[in-house]
């Protein structure tokens, strides 16, 4: 290997390490009270500038770590539109909405920290516009559309409303469960696929409830 190869090599296993180590530390601390020192130190680098060299500030590194996940991701969503087709049945469409994190994570193996992550991010107004930046491209977007054509006749109000709610669902229960595997604690299912099928049933009934009529 030539000498411009070993340096580009040794830079993108130092940018690896630093992405781990960053959202680790994120997902276990929050992104705000975690140093780019900490950061450089978790990730084995004894230069601290590490982190601005690598990847310029703070939120060019979430961003990062954010595409490092949404692109897997996004390519497991796009296998399972194209097995939807033109289905007219709300719980393939919540299935693709929810079943390409869950599937990512398993992935992963063990530990992960996507899902803790992500959560931190949809909780502060200013990330979470960089979350959805990032992450919401044209697989959520036709997912969304299969959803909607299953949907007329729900007031448009309502689909908001039961959108938000989804979301919530979708971000914070696998974080939950993140978190309990992380901890050591029991968990309802023994894996991520078994997860997403409760966590597709429990939207699908969602998006089918009754809608009640305020008078």
């Amino acid at each position: 290997m030539v000498k411009g190869s070993v340096k580009a090599a040794r830079s993108a296993e130092t940018r690896e390490a630093i992405l781990t180590a960053a959202e680790r530390l994120f997902a276990e601390h929050g992104v705000f009270v975690v140093s780019n020192r900490q950061i450089s130190e978790a990730a084995g680098q004894g230069n601290n500038a590490a982190v601005g060299y690598h990847f310029g500030t703070k939120t060019d590194l979430i961003r990062a770590i954010v595409r490092r996940h949404a692109e897997p991701i996004d390519a497991l969503r796009v296998r399972m539109l194209a097995r939807a087709g033109a289905s007219r049945e709300v719980r393939d469409w919540v299935a693709c909405l929810v079943r390409p994190g869950a599937q990512h994570l398993s992935c992963l193996g063990a530990p992960t920290w996507y899902a803790r992550f992500a959560a931190q991010l949809m909780t502060d107004p200013v990330l979470r516009e960089l979350m959805i930046d990032e992450a919401f491209g044209p697989s959520i977007v036709s997912s969304l559309d299969g959803l909607n054509r299953c949907l007329p006749d729900l007031p448009p109000a309502v689909r908001l409303e039961r959108g938000d709610m989804a979301r919530q669902l979708m971000v914070h229960t696998l974080a939950e469960r993140e978190r309990a595997l992380a901890d050591g604690t029991p968990t309802v299912h023994a894996d991520w696929d078994a997860y997403a099928d409760g966590l597709v049933d429990a939207i699908t009934g969602l998006w089918h409830a009754p809608a009640t009529t305020a008078t």
